[in-house]
């Protein structure tokens, strides 16, 4: 096992072409907005990511959405501010409900949704501080609706989907609490039958790839669509360039495809020649986040009854390490839990089941992770998308 440090590009390079890694795939969005890809492929390495100028889709919130707007790719109506008296006197005539949110990478964790003007304008003063001259935000309208998460695998011109999700961003029950990079996720998304599926694909996904093309800087690498969807509209909140966390988990355990194959179709542009092949079942997972997150999290908690995984679960690692053989968090959010199950409802009992057993000190879980789901999904008839 080797600990290289992710934020050294050079370190990295450095690593691959000393053990001769085959293949790198970027997790992280920092490196990818540092412009980790371009790096590698100077140094005749391959990797499987976005540009860093492709990847602004995620690390530029006033990027992703002028392109959307250029490109007729449906999304909130907006507008970008460096200067907090604009940013003021905008959401004034606005009104609220309405949506802050900083322009570059904020690790989840900055986007306001401000149901009252006094939280708005105080997401401005946190966001476009006065010592800050190179700040941006972007305001946007406050869409109502039922997110979901879509994922698909892009080699430049073509797309592979992966299996749907739903993430839960904010901190506490019932969607309250402050915004967080996802407390717990769950695959399929009820929500998503298939003829929304393939208008997804055909208003979204496909313009974005194709308009980053013509724009010159195709996309290669995972790219993640939040979308809000509402009767018959959906429409984009926001871009990722990576696989969506804690997303990822129940979308990797329903997987039954070699990922590694993969993202070799991906590196190489054949991705139209490969199907991913998913697992049936539902897929839950649920985040053990630690004591203060998401503003200051605790390091250092001794982390106790950690269940060995089994074939129908998995407990993925995040902000975790290794103290003297003891296991302790160190991180925000530090464990996910992920199970399968016959329905969401068997997830979600055999998710809860294990987390439940997981003890550290200052824990912190959602108690209601899938409940939209089994809502969702007995008011519909017809079978989710993958």
């Amino acid at each position: 096992m080797f600990n290289v440090p992710i934020e050294s590009i050079p370190v990295l390079i450095g690593f691959a072409k000393r053990e001769q890694v085959a293949l790198t795939v970027v997790g992280p969005e920092a490196p990818l907005a540092d412009g980790i890809v371009d790096a590698f492929r100077d140094a005749g390495l391959r990797i499987f990511g976005p540009t860093k100028a492709a990847a602004q889709l995620e690390s530029s919130k006033d990027f992703a959405k002028a392109f959307m707007l250029r490109h007729g790719i449906p999304t909130a109506a907006y507008a970008s501010f460096t200067e907090a008296s604009a940013a003021h006197a905008y959401v004034d005539r606005q009104g609220a409900p309405i949506v802050v949110k900083a322009d570059g990478l904020a690790a989840g964790k900055g986007v306001f949704v401000a149901m009252q003007l006094a939280d708005a304008h105080a997401a401005i003063d946190r966001l476009l501080p006065a010592d800050n001259r190179s700040a941006k935000i972007v305001i946007e309208e406050f869409l109502e609706g039922e997110e979901a998460s879509f994922i698909a695998m892009v080699d430049g011109k073509n797309v592979l989907p992966l299996a749907t999700s739903q993430d839960h961003k904010r901190l506490l029950d019932d969607d309250l609490g402050p915004n967080t990079g996802g407390m717990g996720a769950y695959s399929p998304a009820p929500i998503i039958a298939p003829q929304l599926h393939a208008r997804i694909m055909r208003e979204i996904i496909q313009p974005t790839v194709a308009g980053m093309e013509q724009d010159g800087v195709p996309y290669s690498g995972f790219l993640y669509a939040g979308v809000m969807i509402r009767g018959n509209e959906v429409k984009v909140l926001e871009f990722n360039c990576r696989l969506g966390d804690p997303e990822a988990q129940p979308i990797l355990l329903r997987l039954k495809s070699d990922l590694l194959s993969l993202i070799d179709r991906g590196a190489a542009g054949t991705l139209h020649e490969v199907k991913a092949e998913w697992d049936r079942r539902t897929a839950l997972g649920i985040v053990l986040a630690a004591h203060g997150y998401p503003d200051a999290p605790r390091t250092g908690d001794a982390i106790h009854e950690l269940p060995k995984p089994e074939d129908d679960f998995h407990i993925f690692h995040s902000g975790t390490a290794l103290h003297d053989k003891q296991l302790v968090t160190s991180g925000g959010r530090v464990l996910c839990v992920t199970a399968l199950g016959d329905s969401v409802r068997m997830a979600r009992w055999r998710a809860y089941q294990l987390a439940e057993q997981i003890r550290f000190d200052g824990r912190q879980m959602r108690r209601d992770i899938g409940n939209r789901a089994i809502a969702s999904g007995a008011a519909q008839s017809a079978r989710p998308a993958p």
